[in-house]
């Protein structure tokens, strides 16, 4: 619920401000003093919006301090708000008025907001990425040693293990697994780290765990997990968006018992 509220007082209180402002200095050029116009794509002209006049540094940090404040609204899903009402509020409070909502309420309304918004962004980018997996299935289903089962995983075996044991759901395995996203990005791997990791078979995403019972001690997997056998509508980390598929290089080393 606070984290709007942190954000935007550490734009105000942060020393860092006048750096970012200073970090890059542009030179304005005065402004006109008759509005410009310009061709729309229609053939109509359009008249373009004035530069502001920044007339002194209260006015300069004025729109410094607006325009950081949006920067910041945006980045949390913020952008669709209403900025003549936010405008209000910030009204109000400097000119003393009597805020139109109880302040118990104030947090709980933003915290709301913020939530369905980024709900809605989420489901959004899961939409496109749930789509370009499915694409990418369709034709790597058809390749040949491409083994689809009845959840949707698809797997091709790069190398069959010599022992015959297979993990059961409530054993712990050792492992070297490589994550790439479809379009190649790697976002996980115990092979570029040098380390190998153990974790329950029954304790990982689905895809994985329904790949873990079929395969045997030294086989080596790749396995192409839809987003529902993956995280669904859920991000993970910085490069996994909501609704992606997943490819991974998965090897047994060991059952741990």
């Amino acid at each position: 619920m606070k984290r709007i509220i942190i954000a935007l007082s550490g734009i105000v209180l942060s020393t860092s401000l006048f750096a970012q402002l200073t970090a890059k200095p542009t030179t304005a050029k005065p402004a006109a003093t008759k509005p410009t116009t310009a061709k729309a794509a229609t053939g109509k002209p359009a008249t373009a919006t004035p530069a502001i006049v920044l007339k002194n540094n209260r006015d300069s940090a004025s729109y410094a301090l607006g325009v950081r404040i949006a920067q910041n609204l945006k980045e949390q899903s913020f952008d669709k708000l209403d900025p003549a009402i936010i405008q209000k509020g910030i009204n109000d409070v400097f000119n003393n008025k009597v805020i139109a909502m109880p302040d118990g309420l104030l947090d709980q309304c933003i915290g709301t907001y913020q939530q369905k918004a980024s709900f809605a962004k989420d489901s959004a980018k899961a939409s496109v990425a749930r789509a370009e997996g499915q694409k990418f299935l369709a034709e790597n289903g058809k390749r040949k040693g491409v083994i689809t089962t009845k959840s949707g995983l698809q797997y091709e075996i790069i190398k069959a293990g010599t022992d015959t044991i297979k993990p059961k759901i409530n054993d712990k395995v050792k492992c070297h697994y490589h994550g790439t996203l479809i379009n190649g990005t790697v976002f996980d791997s115990s092979v570029d780290r040098g380390e190998p990791i153990s974790f329950p078979v029954g304790g990982v995403i689905a895809g994985w765990t329904e790949a873990l019972q079929l395969m045997t001690v030294g086989s080596k997997w790749k396995l192409y997990i839809p987003s529902e056998l993956a995280y669904g509508n859920r991000a993970a980390g910085d490069k996994i968006v909501p609704g992606s598929t997943l490819i991974f290089e998965v090897e047994i080393l060991a059952i741990e018992k």
